[in-house]
């Protein structure tokens, strides 16, 4: 990774503790961060766990990325950072954030969990901030591990010490259930038993989420902001879907990680050519020729009027979607725990419209969209 990004890197369990060893660092306590306000919701808890207030920025609607000009001034004015998001591996304005941190004298932290492909301006993801933070949980399908990679190689060292005094140990446990997880899921998937899978994991505690968004529990998350900032009194809410997302990775992690990442080139031309497909559908909102050089994206964010009915329709054909961020984070959370969007209706119309599709499998996608005439969802302006 560091000879595609030119950068130092640093291997750590999880995206989001990643991006939690990078707020902490960059970032003073009660800082203001800027990010996009259709994220998953175990982001906007990494940053109020160090510590800091999120400020969620305007969005085009066709896309999910960052709109610029439509930040206000007052916004700008007291930021301690900007946080990408690079949704679904569609790159936000890297080049113009860039720029705008710079003048502001703060750092730009690059959210590059679908984004380990993407590239923009001649540069990949992940090239322009202080910090970024990249899953192999996504395109590599380690269901583990990320790495954190750094503008000043200076900084690889301390990173290194503050990642490790946060690291909780291996557990023999933990190592052996990632050992069978791939094949248990082989199996369920080819006798039909997803659903009760699923419901056997939430009888035991171990999926907390029943809709697309987990509880907020306000009163709780008043209770751990009024503490001390940290990973220990957030547990709670950023562990949701990885328990082992600050784990020490032992031998099987590492190994299997090492392989599948091994594969990753074949796996993003997989997703290029999936992505182009999809782009180039009723349902691909603007047009392939007007978004440059196709991404390899994590999922495309087709734009249905009815997503319901197309979510329903692609799980009669065994197709699951996920990564869904509806509602956005400040209808979520509310003014107590976030700074709402000066702009929020393109947000809100994006997150309710898109549907995430995997590119490997579009052609499929097309055929079960196309035979229930699913109508493509059309921004008026308004929301």
């Amino acid at each position: 990774m560091r000879r595609r990004l030119g950068r130092e890197c640093l291997y750590v369990p999880s995206c989001r503790f990643g991006l939690y060893l990078a707020l902490r660092h960059w970032c003073p306590p009660g800082g203001r961060v800027l990010m996009s306000p259709v994220n998953d919701d175990v982001i906007f808890f990494v940053v109020l766990a160090a510590g800091l207030r999120p400020v969620q920025a305007p969005l085009h609607p066709h896309d999910g990325s960052i709109d610029l000009d439509r930040v206000p001034d007052s916004d700008w004015r007291g930021l301690s950072a900007v946080l990408t998001t690079n949704l679904y591996g569609n790159p936000d304005p890297a080049p113009e954030l860039r720029a705008r941190c710079d003048t502001l004298g703060i750092p730009l932290i690059e959210d590059a969990a679908h984004a380990i492909g993407s590239a923009v301006a001649g540069r990949p993801v992940g090239g322009f901030g202080d910090a970024s933070v990249f899953s192999l949980s996504k395109h590599v399908g380690a269901k583990t591990g990320g790495f954190l990679a750094v503008a000043d190689p200076a900084l690889r060292t301390e990173l290194a010490l503050a990642r490790d005094e946060l690291l909780m140990p291996t557990r023999l446990r933990a190592e052996l259930a990632y050992a069978v997880r791939p094949y248990a899921e082989a199996g369920v998937r080819a006798l039909r038993l997803v659903r009760a899978a699923r419901a056997a994991l939430r009888a035991l505690g171990q999926e907390e989420r029943e809709a697309i968004r987990m509880p907020l529990r306000a009163g709780d998350l008043k209770q751990a902001l009024a503490g001390e900032p940290g990973l220990s009194e957030f547990h709670s809410w950023v562990r949701v879907d990885m328990h082992d997302y600050r784990l020490r990775p032992g031998r099987t992690r590492l190994r299997r990680t090492e392989r599948l990442l091994s594969g990753l080139d074949t796996r993003l031309d997989a997703h290029r050519a999936g992505t182009e497909r999809l782009w180039d559908t009723p349902w691909g909102g603007r047009r392939s020729q007007d978004r440059g050089e196709v991404q390899p994206l994590f999922r495309v964010p087709l734009l249905v009027e009815d997503r319901d009915a197309a979510i329903a329709a692609l799980a009669r054909r065994r197709i699951t979607t996920g990564y869904l961020y509806d509602p956005p984070l400040d209808t979520y959370a509310g003014e107590v725990f976030t700074d709402p969007s000066p702009h929020p209706a393109p947000a809100a119309w994006f997150a309710r419209h898109a549907l995430p599709a995997d590119p490997r499998r579009a052609d499929e996608i097309i055929r079960v969209l196309t035979a229930t005439g699913a109508r493509p969802a059309v921004w008026d302006g308004r929301g």
